[in-house]
């Protein structure tokens, strides 16, 4: 396991390239600055952008490059959302960042076929964890995610870890250039 800044595009190419080639990546970076589209500024897209979509496309390729390079097959996947599937209101940017994972991790799932290096996206619903938890409290918010999750509840890490043992294991050899939803219902309407 690395400990990067991976906005630190050299930093990170460096790193990966001294290791010993990496087999699985899960790509889980990420940030959101929630806005109405009409108030995200260029500040607040640049900061979302360079995270969700620049720095998890040159960690893909970095790890993809030394994978080539030791003739190595691997499983790249790159953590998107619902949200790199549909709209919502002030989520625009977000919107934005996860749409453009998922239209790079299909086109690198078919550049790196042929090396047998996967490359698949896990799309879930939104997770309780600390960095959500403060949305959560806007009790509004959390009544209108609500009527969206069918399934009822929240997501949980534990939610996600199952998909990510999948991608990352055999049982999935065959699979890439896809997506996986963990939304509880959102997307299915």
């Amino acid at each position: 396991m690395l400990v990067l800044d991976v906005t630190d595009l050299e930093a990170v190419s460096a790193a990966i390239h001294e290791s010993e080639p990496y087999d699985i990546l899960v790509n889980n970076a990420g940030t959101n600055r929630p806005n109405h589209m009409t108030a995200v500024s260029a500040v607040d897209f640049d900061y979302v952008m360079n995270l969700n979509v620049r720095a998890s496309f040159f960690v893909a390729q970095a790890v993809a490059r030394r994978l080539i390079a030791a003739g190595s097959p691997g499983s790249i996947i790159n953590i998107s959302s619902q949200m790199g599937h549909v709209g919502a209101e002030n989520r625009s940017l977000y919107c934005a960042s996860k749409w453009a994972m998922e239209g790079f991790s299909k086109a690198m799932a078919l550049d790196l076929a042929r090396y047998r290096i996967r490359v698949n996206t896990i799309a879930p619903t939104f997770i309780e964890t600390p960095m959500t938890k403060p949305f959560f409290d806007d009790q509004a918010f959390k009544d209108q995610v609500m009527s969206k999750i069918k399934l009822g509840r929240l997501g949980r890490v534990e939610d996600v870890v199952g998909a990510v043992v999948y991608l990352a294991s055999e049982a999935s050899s065959l699979m890439t250039g896809t997506s996986m939803l963990i939304d509880g219902g959102w997307t299915a309407e």
